[in-house]
């Protein structure tokens, strides 16, 4: 049966007992702690795909090659978010190779955070991890990136997540700026491990399920949907959680590759995946309740426009000058959907007032 986007992720947790398992990774003896006896399912690896059974092959390759010791269970699955190529196929061939291992669910509610709450209450682990279904993992992603999680003083944890070159790279794709990293889904803030300040990409995360039960799953307002470029969606539940106050691990150890295709190597692309993410941005401020006056927000924003077309008409490096029209694009995405929800706003107002001159009729 699909997983129907109304059902309750909650279920019950197994009788925890002091157990303790040794883990050597690389140099590092891991201990972890306080595993269930009766429920050996700990780790639950969320694939969230759409029309992309080719890529999702190399992908469920390198997840099932994952190298974790025998005293940790978990499991692998494979969230179809309506797709229409051959990635049902793809999949049952997995799970008839790798029965104990690998499982497929289907989502109809189109949209990746749809497809990310579906694995959410499907997963049967107490730590989900994710990873995008175009991306292939080292063998111990999953072992570096999940083991802090299992004390009490991380709520999740985020990897690198490394571009894989097809081809050379574009010189005014040469910077290390977030306005570059971000459409090509990098994510490598330090080579330390440590504390995170800021969210981990979806590309690369994982966090304890409690966590969902407590802060609510991933929002489907933000997100990509088909073929747009919203975004935000995993940043914004991170987030989430440092707002709370809770603590989120960088583990530069847990790898893994996001190929960058010859489509994202395109300017067009840039400026449409920066017009989408100001977009993004706006609407999370909106759930927040941050959304003010549209006037004097879009003087603001025109404002900032103004000063990154200055700085584009004054810099010569080529990469410096693309990532001022970055930014221009942004700006435009935050002005289109602040008057979006200015318009929605006043709307809905206008609404309600006709409706309680209709009842006092």
């Amino acid at each position: 049966m699909p997983c129907r986007a109304n059902e309750d992720w909650r279920g019950n947790a197994g009788r925890d007992c002091e157990v303790y398992v040794s883990v050597r990774s690389g140099s590092r003896l891991w201990k972890l702690r306080n595993l269930p006896l009766d429920s050996l399912t700990r780790i639950s690896v969320v694939v969230c795909t759409y029309n992309r059974a080719d890529s999702l092959v190399k992908t469920l390759e390198s997840v099932v090659s994952q190298s974790l010791p025998q005293g940790i269970d978990w499991e692998i699955l494979v969230i179809d978010n309506n797709s229409s190529d051959e990635t049902r196929r793809v999949v049952e061939d997995f799970c008839l190779q790798h029965p104990q291992r690998v499982r497929y669910l289907f989502e109809p509610q189109q949209g990746v955070s749809h497809a990310r709450n579906a694995g959410v209450r499907g997963a049967r682990g107490e730590i989900v991890a994710f990873i995008d279904d175009d991306e292939t993992a080292d063998t111990q992603w999953l072992l570096n990136l999940t083991a802090n999680l299992f004390s009490v003083d991380w709520a999740g944890a985020g990897g690198r997540v490394m571009p894989q070159w097809n081809g050379s790279r574009p010189r005014w794709t040469q910077s290390e700026s977030s306005f570059i990293a971000g459409p090509l889904a990098m994510f490598a803030p330090s080579i330390d491990e440590g504390e995170l300040t800021e969210p981990p990409f979806g590309a690369n995360m994982a966090f304890k399920r409690e966590m969902f039960d407590r802060f609510g799953g991933f929002r489907t307002d933000l997100g990509r949907v088909g073929k747009a470029l919203l975004s935000g969606e995993d940043t914004e539940f991170g987030r989430r959680l440092l707002s709370a106050g809770l603590r989120l691990h960088y583990e530069p150890s847990a790898v893994t590759h996001h190929p960058v295709e010859e489509s994202r190597l395109r300017r067009r692309y840039f400026l449409s995946w920066w017009f989408y993410k100001g977009k993004s941005d706006i609407r999370e401020l909106a759930d927040q309740g941050q959304i003010r006056r549209l006037f004097p927000i879009l003087l603001r924003l025109f404002r900032d426009a103004a000063v990154e077309a200055v700085r584009w008409v004054i810099t010569f490096d080529p990469a410096r000058r693309f990532i001022c029209v970055l930014k221009i694009w942004a700006y435009a995405g935050q002005a289109f959907e602040y008057y979006r929800q200015s318009s929605d706003a006043k709307k809905k107002a206008h609404s309600s007032i006709q409706m309680r001159g209709h009842n006092r009729d």
